[in-house]
């Protein structure tokens, strides 16, 4: 071979490494850039730039996105090992009305009313877990029978009524505070992020819940105890949905006679956005945290430029089908390479 042949190899091959550099960066950072677009039209939009862009709104956008991105990091642990759980929003919102509860009819301590909710959430997913794990009931229809007997059990409570007195005035001091300019519930979360992130990069556990949702038989052939690691997933899920219930006490204040439903889809939008951004085609912490930064974000200035009560829903709804295509195709083609 020539040494001219021998250089336009190695200039082809470099300039096929550098083409395929920039896609995997696209790839991997597209989320982020759509984001940043979105941020800068809603600023410059008439209809919105005189509120979204300030710090008052940004404010509002990440306390928030704490408590949606609390359910989504939730999600995140049976969603890794191919598991759906349709009770998180339920979980939360009945730990929201447990923790008002305790406190306007049964006086209880502060602390009380905080830890007693997250405990119940994690109870209830000790019964998930056990129904889908053990029982090796369906994981759709058991989750989503736990959100509708968890929403009627808040009904019956509240009896479709908002609990707004009693509730200790420090919780509510917690949700409104800030740290360094920025919502101490962000800070929260961010804990929260950065535990499930070194949980799920650096444990072997963690790692588990990949090879569980990669395919669960060859996993056991490994020797990984599967159905024990699920029913843990859905434990850890129900306990950090039940802190995003309590959340959400001290950022509203009050507990409605709601399903949670609303926190849920929107969670579910993250997660599978997040499954398009960082990590493509994988279900990911930093992702699920842009994803939820961009549902907040996108409904915000949706609401500021106008549109009414239906536009938090529709686009989480079109979120949430445009990103689960998009996680789909990105796993079925990364599983391919």
């Amino acid at each position: 071979m020539t040494a001219t042949k021998v250089a336009q190899d190695s200039s082809g091959s470099l300039r096929r490494r550098s083409n395929f550099s920039v896609v995997s960066i696209l790839e991997n950072y597209a989320l982020v850039l759509l984001l940043a677009l979105v941020f800068v039209f809603f600023t410059v939009n008439p209809q919105s730039s005189s509120t979204f862009p300030t710090l008052a709104n940004l404010n509002v956008i990440l306390g928030s996105q704490a408590v949606v991105s609390l359910v989504a990091l939730a999600a995140l642990f049976p969603i890794v090992a191919g598991y759906f759980d349709f009770s998180l929003g339920a979980i939360a919102a009945t730990a929201q009305v447990a923790s008002a509860g305790l406190m306007a009819s049964a006086h209880a301590p502060l602390w009380v009313a905080v830890l007693v909710p997250i405990i119940g959430g994690g109870l209830i997913g000790v019964v998930n877990g056990a129904l889908v794990s053990r029982l090796q009931m369906p994981p759709f229809v058991t989750t989503l029978g736990v959100a509708i007997l968890l929403a009627g059990l808040i009904q019956w409570f509240t009896n479709g009524q908002s609990i707004v007195a009693g509730i200790n005035p420090a919780i509510m001091q917690f949700g409104s505070s800030r740290l360094l300019g920025l919502p101490t519930v962000v800070f929260v979360v961010l804990a929260v992020a950065v535990a499930a992130w070194y949980f799920f990069t650096h444990t072997p556990y963690g790692r588990s819940l990949y090879a569980i949702g990669s395919n669960a038989s060859s996993a056991k052939l490994v020797g990984i105890r599967v159905d024990r690691n699920v029913w843990t997933s859905f434990i850890i899920s129900g306990v950090i949905a039940g802190g995003a219930g309590v959340m959400q006490l001290s950022r509203q204040g009050s507990a409605t006679a709601g399903d949670g439903n609303s926190l849920l889809f929107a969670a579910l939008a993250a997660v599978f956005l997040g499954a398009t951004a960082i990590k493509p085609g994988f279900f990911n912490v930093v992702g699920t945290i842009v994803g939820a930064i961009f549902v907040s974000i996108s409904v915000s200035g949706l609401t500021l430029s106008g549109a009414s009560g239906w536009a938090s829903p529709v686009f989480n709804g079109l979120a949430l089908l445009v990103a689960v295509g998009l996680s789909t195709y990105l796993g079925r083609r990364k599983r391919r390479s």
